[in-house]
């Protein structure tokens, strides 16, 4: 199908789609951890402002709104990142303060690190902040009980469960898309993008894998999620993934490094292609009703 053809085909659905952004810089990553050390993060070369600055730009060109998943740390440190977020008419949502995964953390630290980030990102923001995504998709069946602790914080929705089988993170029993994983009276929980090939899940929300792959599959298979399941796709990228110029991590495992460095020069055009190919709109507008 060529380009003007699948446009046409995408617009003819009507259904707009989620574009999120997990903001976090390259050494902030959870497969660098054994690598970087925490308290080196303040002496390290920062690089999210210049980085999100040019996704706004991109967006702003593509007409399109998005989801901004921030670290309380990035906040606290780039205020400016922010309200720039903010003011470009994007939604602000959490991604917790220092990128610690939910699954490494027990039910209090955890309760204190979202409160803690969603009070910093509101009281820079001037905005509510009623989204959450864990770092590293570490909400699964194992702890479950994460998303109560959100609701108690006062978040609305969480975009924290991947329903794939992978090394580091994953749910694969999970249901595709929306649902309420403790009843109506709960939580939203907004899975990332797959497919259903057969009796597989397949990803198809983003990150990695949309660098990895040619861009025409995963073109195909957000457009598979519109078109056949009727359904919002939902997909996130890193500011850190359209930033080739990054440092490199030579002390990182080989799988790290490949999965971390892979196609970033083609990141940034990819993402322009996207805002053309598809409908696109915040979280909030499309899952919580919010004008």
């Amino acid at each position: 199908m060529n380009d003007r053809l699948h446009t046409s085909a995408v617009a003819a659905t009507g259904i707009r789609n989620a574009m999120t952004i997990d903001v976090e810089d390259y050494f902030q990553v959870s497969a660098f951890a054994p690598v970087i050390a925490r308290d080196s993060w303040d002496g390290r070369e920062c690089r999210v402002e210049r980085n999100v600055a040019r996704i706004l730009d991109i967006l702003d060109a593509g007409e399109v709104k998005a989801t901004f998943f921030t670290l309380g740390w990035i906040a606290e440190r780039y205020p400016q990142v922010v309200r720039s977020i903010v003011a470009g008419g994007h939604e602000l949502a959490s991604h917790g303060y220092g990128h610690l995964r939910a699954s490494s953390q027990g039910r209090a630290e955890f309760a204190a690190d979202v409160t803690r980030s969603k009070r910093i990102l509101e009281d820079i923001g001037s905005v509510p902040v009623q989204g959450y995504r864990a770092p590293s998709f570490s909400i699964g069946s194992a702890n479950l009980w994460a998303l109560d602790v959100l609701q108690e914080a006062g978040y609305r929705y969480s975009s924290s469960i991947y329903p794939i089988q992978h090394d580091h993170y994953g749910m694969p029993d999970a249901p595709r898309f929306a649902f309420y994983p403790n009843g109506p009276d709960g939580l939203l929980e907004i899975p990332i993008t797959t497919v259903q090939l057969m009796q597989r899940k397949l990803p198809a929300g983003g990150g990695g894998y949309f660098r990895l792959l040619p861009y025409a599959l995963s073109r195909w298979m957000m457009e598979r999620v519109n078109q056949v399941d009727q359904q919002s796709a939902i997909f996130y990228f890193h500011p850190w993934e359209i930033d080739p110029g990054q440092p490199r991590l030579d002390a990182a495992s080989i799988k790290s490094r490949f999965r971390h460095y892979v196609n970033l020069g083609r990141m940034e055009g990819r993402i322009a292609q996207l805002t053309r190919d598809f409908k696109w709109d915040r979280m909030d507008r499309l899952f919580l009703g919010k004008a």
